[in-house]
């Protein structure tokens, strides 16, 4: 998963040193990700992993890393099979 994640990152967010070298716990927002680029990531998640990430999850911390992104979608993907 953490390499979908990563190709979606690629595609959407302006990364001056790009994303290809920062380890899964790199944080995005030290790696130059904007707020409008975290809001553009998340719809293009959604749509990638047809899931729609609820109101508590959103803040900065869940797309602080890859790591943190995939932990999330996992969740949600639990959430989804269980309920």
């Amino acid at each position: 998963m953490n390499s979908q994640i990563r190709e979606i990152i690629a595609r959407t967010v302006e990364l001056p040193g790009g994303v290809a070298d920062l380890a899964d716990t790199s944080d995005l927002y030290d790696a130059g990700m904007t707020s409008f680029g975290s809001v553009q990531l998340m719809l293009a998640l959604e749509e990638a992993f047809e899931v729609e990430f609820p109101e508590r999850m959103l803040n900065r911390k869940l797309f602080s890393s890859i790591a943190t992104i995939g932990a999330a979608l996992e969740e949600l993907r639990s959430e989804n099979v269980g309920g």
